[in-house]
């Protein structure tokens, strides 16, 4: 492929100016992330992560960033978002006594889209304390952190929602919230970002930026009128997309859009979730965007020089999203990595052509010049109406979280620290999710079809790479005890005014399911 011909692409990474800076980044990764398994048929699959993993050390990536295994995130740490009564669900629910506690699988929505599967609550809290761990890198002066393994952004405060169950964003935003007093939140997976958005919907210290397919399309949520409530208004933005929508087109918003938020919010974080079911052929998506557009919003995120914590998130045609999280990897380094691929222990995924790209479709694209127009109209005339950078006046921050240094040429990757994590919990100031939602009833399920990865016995398969790469350290350090504080509690400067809703009331019609099993 002649490079000259790629230039506006996610590749072209220039030697000279910010762009062009080596970063400090670092990498989080468990060895056994891979092994976790939803079920025979299940879209999601673990496995992706060690794939990625294994591409990343065969492009010789590994040496180039300090690589970390994440401590397991502690019931105290997940509860600063959720709910007690939910985690405590999740720890103890198994395959084997799920049949025993119908009613509160119903309840936690627990089930066909998120099933119950083998050690289903240290899946969870492995990859909340990577992402957590990643901000705290970040806190103390990492300039990229990847956790390839979180971005699990649709889990709500007290229920599990389109194959996710713990919100390790809103964790890792809550832990950036004790050093920054604005933190930015950019989600490109082909999925509204309605938890995350939940979450911070009315506070003006997190804002929330949504570019996902809309209309007839899980969870049914992101209306462009959605723009957040009371102090959080116009600091939610959602960008609807409409199917077959490329490269060009994508930036012609995602660019314009996001400098003029860079400009007017002036984020000290931001955290980027990598959703890769947003690239052309994915199983479950209906996007056309190739890896190096995909990878254009890295590329122009990390262009700001702002601590940047990047996450995984969907994708569902496993060899493609080992192919971009590898390649976004390799762009947060400012790396650019050679179109054929070497060999590594899942070459037989990337054939027949055994490259890093791959060509996307010739599907129409719906989304028409003047409707990409108007939304971006619609955008920036909701940003022109907000404040420069909005001033917080803490009253008193939390405690940072100590971190030892470890020498990474010397460290005992066996040796683990002490897991608690110094995590305090915030003040009783509750953010509750806004009443307004759109009306979903009747929407489309995403079917699964096609696609015949092999299942039970891949993802059992315990790679080569694991072994002598990379010493794997410890992240967070030891704890205090903190005082319970309500699940939705957060790191803001004023309670939201937005009620709780009573408990096991219902809030929404059922929402459709993402696939539903042939």
């Amino acid at each position: 492929m002649d490079p000259s011909s790629e230039r506006s692409g996610g590749n072209s990474l220039p030697s000279v100016g910010p762009d062009g800076q080596k970063r400090r980044v670092c990498y989080f990764y468990d060895p056994d992330v891979g092994n976790y398994y939803y079920g025979q048929g299940h879209p999601m699959k673990p496995h992706r992560i060690r794939m990625t993993h294994s591409l990343l050390a065969r492009y010789g990536l590994l040496n180039q960033m300090q690589v970390y295994r994440p401590n397991l995130a502690r019931d105290r740490d997940l509860c600063r978002f959720h709910a007690d009564d939910y985690i405590n669900f999740l720890r103890s629910v198994t395959p084997e006594t799920q049949q025993e506690q119908i009613r509160l699988l119903k309840r936690f929505n627990v089930g066909e889209d998120c099933p119950v599967f083998d050690g289903l609550y240290s899946f969870c809290q492995t990859y909340a304390g990577a992402s957590v761990g990643g901000a705290v890198k970040l806190n103390h002066g990492h300039d990229i952190a990847i956790n390839w393994s979180g971005g699990l952004h649709h889990a709500k405060k007290c229920e599990a929602s389109g194959f996710c169950y713990v919100n390790d964003i809103v964790l890792a935003i809550l832990e950036l919230l004790k050093h920054h007093e604005r933190v930015l939140y950019v989600d490109i997976d082909i999925h509204h970002g309605d938890g995350v958005e939940e979450a911070f919907y009315t506070t003006d210290r997190v804002m929330t930026v949504s570019f996902h397919k809309f209309g007839d399309y899980f969870p049914g949520t992101g209306d462009i009128r959605d723009i957040g409530h009371s102090k959080g208004k116009y600091y939610s933005l959602n960008v609807p997309l409409d199917d077959g929508i490329d490269d060009e087109s994508y930036q012609s918003l995602f660019k314009p859009i996001m400098g003029k938020v860079m400009e007017v919010f002036r984020p000290g974080a931001v955290v980027l979730q990598c959703g890769a079911d947003s690239l052309s052929g994915d199983r479950l998506g209906c996007f056309n965007l190739s890896i190096r557009g995909h990878a254009e919003c890295v590329k122009y995120m990390r262009s700001f020089n702002v601590p940047l914590l990047l996450l995984g998130g969907g994708g569902y045609t496993i060899r493609n999203v080992a192919r971009c999280w590898c390649y976004e990897t390799g762009v947060a380094l400012g790396q650019e990595l050679e179109d054929k691929m070497p060999v590594n222990e899942y070459y037989e995924y990337f054939g027949p052509d055994y490259t890093l790209h791959v060509a996307p479709s010739n599907m129409e694209n719906k989304n028409t010049r003047h409707q990409l127009d108007d939304i971006r109209c619609k955008l920036l005339d909701n940003l022109s109406k907000l404040r420069h950078a909005p001033s917080v006046q803490f009253q008193e921050r939390e405690p940072d979280t100590e971190l030892p240094e470890a020498d990474e040429d010397h460290e005992n990757p066996d040796e683990r620290h002490d897991p608690d994590s110094d995590m305090e919990m915030d003040d009783d100031k509750a953010v509750e999710e806004s009443a307004r939602r759109s009306n979903i009833l009747g929407l489309r399920v995403k079917r699964e079809f096609g696609e015949n990865d092999t299942k039970v016995q891949d993802s059992n398969r315990i790679s080569s790479e694991h072994r002598g790469l990379e010493p794997i350290a410890e992240d967070i350090g030891s704890s205090k005890q903190a005082p319970q504080a309500d699940a939705n509690a957060m790191a803001i400067d004023e309670p939201s005014n937005v009620k709780n809703e009573p408990e096991g009331s219902t809030k929404l019609p059922d929402q459709p399911a993402m696939y539903h099993k042939p």
